[in-house]
Order: C-alpha cells, then structure tokens, then sequence
C-alpha cells in the first residue's frame, strides 16, 4: 500500500513544528538570550502562521527551476555582447552604484536573518528567516554574476566589496544595515523584514528594474525580477512579524510603533540614493522619483497603515515631511555628485536639453525655479572647458551618513540646507533633519562611534591627506571611474563601439 500524500497543511507541519523539541536539561531562556532583549513579550509561538507554508524541501525545488531560468538568460546576454545594446554608457553609471551601494546591503541581510533565525524561540519563525537568509544570499550571488559581464569592457565594477567600506557615500547603505543588525532580532525583523521589505522595497526594486528595460538591459532586469519574486515571500513574512507582535501582547505597540517611526525614516533617507537613479542616471527616462513615492508609499503605503489602525499603529509623523521633500530630494542629491564627482567611484555630467524639459515637466512647481538654472549654469562652464569640482568633502550626518544637503522645505524655505545639532558627553553632534538628531537622541551610544569617512578622510586615516593619496586608498584610478562623462574612458569605447567620432 502506498504511503498516504500529505497536504500542504501537514507536510508544513512535519517540516517545521514536528522538527522542534522541548527543553530539557538546559535552560530555554539561554537558548534564546535575545528573546526578551527588547521588551518583546511573546506568549505563544504556536500563532505564527506562514501564509506561504514553505518549507526547505519544496524552497530548494522551486528556486532550482527559477535559478536555471535566470543563468541561460545571462549567458544569452554575454553571447549576444548585451553591453552594446543599452541605451548609451552613461547608463552603466547606474547599475556601478547599485552593485556598491545595494548589493552589499544584500549579504548584510543574509547575515542579519540568519542571527535572526537562530534567536527567535519558536520554529516556523526560524525557519521563515533561515530561507530568507538564503535568498538574500542568492541575491548578492545573482547580482554581481550579471554585472560581471560589464566589468569586462567598463570601469568601476571590479573593486565594490573594497570600496563599500571606504567610499564616503557608500557608508549610508552600510551604516543602515549595521544598524539594523546591531539590533536585536525582533527590532531587526521590523527594520529589514517590514519597513524596508514591505514598505519600501518596491520603491528600490521594481522602478529601478524597469528603468533597466527602457534602457536594453536585460540582464539587470532578470535578476531584479526574479529577486521581486522572492520580495513578495519577504514582504508577507514582514507583515507576518508585525501583526505576530501586535496580536501577542498589547506592551510591544509602544515598542513596535518606535522601530516603525525610526525605520522608516532610515530606509526613506537610504532610498534617495534610488531617487537620483531615477530621475538622472537612466538615459531613457519612465517614471519619475515623485511618482514613484507616490505610486508606492502614499497609495499602497497609505492602504496598508489604514490596515494597520486597527492594531493601534499610527502613520509616522514625518510623513509630512517626506511629502515636501519629493519635489526635491533627487535634484539635490545629484548635484553634490556632480560636485564631488571627483571622490566617486562613477561618472556624472549635466543633463541634455531634452532631460531638463523632462524633469521640468515631472517636476513643475520645483525643478524651473530651483535646480534648472544651476545645471544650465554648469553646462555653461563645461562648454567653455571649465568644468569645477568643490574642492573638499561634504559634511554627513551624523545618523544617516548622507552628506547634509537637504532643505528646509518643511517650513518653506527651500534654499537654506536643514542642519541640526545635539551635544552628547560634551561633544557635539550634526543632522540633516529632525528626525534624524530625534533618532540619535533616543539612544545616542549607537551612534556616536560612527565610522564616518569624511571625518577619517581629514583625520588621515585614509590613505593620507592629499585626493592622490585617498583615491590610491579607494583603489579608482583619477578619471578612469570617476570625474565626468564626457571623455571618459566608458565614453570613448561606447563611441568606438558605435562608430561615433
């Protein structure tokens, strides 16, 4: 007689609860020393409900079919010289800051949701973060196989795992993931599992990889989306922890509602990074920054804390600041890239005639009265041979590392740069908003030890105190991954290969 087929219910159950065991001999609390770490008060761990049931069995067999899919199309893509089929090389400027600045982010994960797995008590928990673990895993993997293939004929590519750790701007994304994964693990589900992953991971995702198909590159666009197809898993096992804490204990609103308030902002202020990608670094233009934010965060954002109410959890309040801060964020950030183009590891240059009346048509109560006169002006220098870098380094804040270039749109004064300060053990501290001096307020001991690369550039503690001496630290050769565009070694064989003169 053949063995009876178990339904997914049930196999679920044998691959997870039946695999647990009780404590005997040794103490569960030592087990689990983080488990009570954060105030957390978990009553029944039996409650835990993965909607997709998965288990490892079934998640090897599926992500083997997908991964296969993946790789031929990578190959397709070498054979057919997929690099010359992109809209022009400025594009491959994009996908440089995405390898250095998110694909890092993704092991950063994987470390951070295998800790995870291993402190939470109960079963199906651990082993929902044991495959996620692994998918970020395969993420990273997938990534740097596809960009690998322009490494071969570009610049820039080669040396991103030594540079996330030295470059000025990529210390955002690496502060924000080790901020989360000094956290403990409840704390580390919120930032990572639901902020990021259900909040705001469609906003890194899905227009990104869009932009990569307007732009012919369909290598970055099969990673992304079969990437997306693990992110719905990640964003139902986020949503999952959430209502899980809520509906265990009416002590862990307070707690939850402040990881929402502080994670939100931190992924909010790591996406602007992906707003100036948006709306400067794609040649072939769909959507902009405004209107991805609003698509993303405010429709379907905004649905889901209407959801949420019902658990007690209240919208943050500096959303309202965001929503001042869309018309803006990405012009700003791209010009202190152009401005320090010098001491980044990829190229920038002044829009075309054409891009500007893009951006004055997706941006027509900011763009013309704003940030238009500035970059005709920098044009204006370029044509006439005197193309300027500020000389020195931008001021970081001291939370989200990201240099302090944000305006006061808040109280209506968009020309004059937010700057905030805190005095903690008589030392005094900076911040590019509110939020950010209210973050570092709260627990200022996480923060007041950040390794900020300005700081250590004029402490000489890289490479030494002159641009040859920290550009050999950075290992970018001067003008061949930075500088501008416009006579650079990617230009020049773009131009070849093209047959333009």
């Amino acid at each position: 007689m053949s063995p009876k087929k178990l339904n997914l219910k049930d196999k679920y159950k044998l691959l997870t609860r039946d695999l647990d065991w009780e404590f005997s001999y040794e103490d569960r609390k030592e087990a689990f020393p983080y488990e009570e770490f954060e105030g957390i008060k978990i009553t029944d761990w039996d409650k835990w409900e993965d909607p997709f049931r998965l288990t490892m069995e079934s998640y090897w067999k599926y992500q083997a079919e997908k991964e296969k899919k993946l790789y031929a199309i990578y190959d397709a893509f070498a054979q057919n010289n997929g690099q010359t089929n992109v809209t022009d090389a400025r594009y491959v400027n994009a996908l440089k800051l995405f390898l250095t600045g998110v694909s890092p982010g993704e092991h950063a994960a994987h470390l951070g949701f295998a800790f995870t797995g291993r402190q939470m008590g109960g079963i199906g928990a651990r082993v929902a973060a044991q495959m996620q673990s692994i998918d970020e895993l395969r993420h990273i993997q997938t990534q740097i196989h596809a960009m690998s293939h322009y490494n071969k004929f570009f610049d820039g590519f080669d040396e991103f795992n030594h540079m996330h750790d030295r470059l000025w701007y990529l210390s955002v994304p690496k502060s924000f993931f080790e901020d989360a994964r000094t956290a403990g693990p409840f704390e580390f589900m919120i930032a990572i599992g639901f902020s990021f992953e259900y909040v705001l991971t469609n906003l890194l995702f899905v227009p990104f990889m869009s932009g990569a198909a307007y732009n012919g590159d369909m290598a970055t666009v099969t990673f992304g989306f079969s990437a997306q197809s693990d992110e719905a898993r990640h964003m139902t096992l986020g949503l999952e922890i959430i209502k899980f804490l809520l509906e265990q204990h009416e002590d862990n609103l307070p707690i939850v509602q402040k990881w929402l308030d502080k994670w939100l902002w931190r992924g909010y202020r790591l996406l602007t990074l992906v707003a100036m990608m948006m709306d400067y670094m794609l040649p072939q233009k769909f959507m902009s920054w405004k209107e991805a934010w609003e698509l993303y965060f405010e429709d379907a954002g905004g649905a889901l804390f209407k959801d949420l109410e019902r658990y007690g959890i209240k919208m943050p309040d500096f959303t309202e600041t965001i929503k001042n801060e869309k018309d803006h964020i990405s012009h700003q950030a791209w010009w202190v890239f152009y401005s320090f183009g010098h001491a980044a590891a990829f190229h920038t240059w002044t829009p075309t005639a054409e891009e500007l009346d893009w951006l004055s048509e997706k941006y027509p109560d900011t763009f013309d009265q704003y940030y238009r006169p500035r970059l005709e002006a920098a044009a204006e220098l370029e044509a006439k041979g005197e193309r300027f870098y500020t000389a020195g380094l931008p001021q970081l804040c001291q939370t989200c590392q990201i240099p302090m270039f944000f305006t006061n749109v808040d109280e209506g004064k968009p020309t004059e740069i937010v700057y905030r300060e805190s005095t903690y053990n008589d030392e005094r501290f900076h911040f590019c908003s509110n939020e950010c001096k209210h973050i570092f307020d709260r627990e200022p001991e996480k923060y007041v030890h950040a390794w900020l690369p300005v700081h250590q550039i004029f402490q000489g503690n890289c490479g030494g105190g002159g641009l040859d001496e920290v550009m050999e630290y950075y290992r970018m050769g001067l003008g061949e991954m930075n500088l501008d565009y416009k006579g650079s070694p990617d230009e020049k064989r773009w131009k070849k290969w093209k047959g333009v003169a």
